[in-house]
């Protein structure tokens, strides 16, 4: 099933992000209020609309409620990312992913229920398009020549088994670099949740529901073992 999702705020991160996941083959929305910047996109994304984020009747005009999320990526006006953002969490969006210049800002949005936010950087285009794709990423570092090293939390078919049992490298063409695991400790007279790095794994060591793998590989191989196991 193609994933469609909406980027409203067409700059040149929002421009990148929606470029990026037309080429990871989404159905992809763009909107902005600037019809430039809509016609600079229209031949690279499913959409493009010219129309004002902060009317609610627009944004239904555009079916946004039947997205698998919507990137807020508007960078220069704070207030109307807001607003948009208020319109979209009363529209039962299922993600809201939100640009933020500072940390006030941030601060703002997470009192909203707001937890996915990003700041700009290089690489933010790749990175956010990879988060909407596979939910269950992490974090993401693009490589040269296609590869990549991604965090992901532990994929439901290979939860419960052995680094053995999965032979990321002979059946994916993967290599695992290390696994995050999560520790129940006291800290400060109270039982927390800590995470800690597990050096290199050893081949029976037992992948655990709530562990993030890192791992490297090529880009299309890295796709092909979360598509298999999701």
């Amino acid at each position: 099933m193609v994933e469609k999702f909406a980027v409203i705020g067409l700059g040149f991160i929002g421009n990148g992000i929606a470029k990026k996941l037309a080429e990871r083959g989404a159905e992809v929305l763009a909107i902005d209020n600037d019809p430039d910047k809509v016609d600079a996109i229209k031949d690279d994304v499913a959409y493009a609309v010219t129309l004002d984020s902060t009317d609610s009747k627009s944004l239904i005009a555009q079916n946004i409620g039947d997205t698998n999320g919507v990137v807020l990526a508007i960078g220069h006006n704070f207030e109307a990312a807001l607003l948009t953002a208020v319109l979209l969490k009363e529209l039962g969006i299922k993600r809201i992913i939100v640009r933020v210049a500072n940390q006030q800002q941030r601060m703002i949005l997470e009192r909203m229920g707001i937890t996915e936010i990003f700041a700009p950087d290089e690489e933010v285009g790749d990175i956010v398009a990879e988060k909407l794709i596979h939910p269950d990423v992490k974090n993401f570092l693009p490589l040269p020549d296609d590869y990549e090293i991604i965090e992901i939390l532990t994929p439901k078919k290979v939860t419960n088994k052995s680094i053995n049992e999965i032979n990321l490298r002979e059946r994916y063409n993967l290599n695992l670099i290390t696994i995050k695991r999560i520790y129940q400790e006291e800290v400060n007279g109270e039982q927390q949740n800590v995470e800690h790095i597990i050096g290199v794994p050893k081949g029976d060591t037992v992948l655990l529901e709530t562990d993030i793998i890192i791992i490297l590989g090529k880009k299309n191989h890295v796709d092909k073992f979360i598509e298999i196991n999701k």
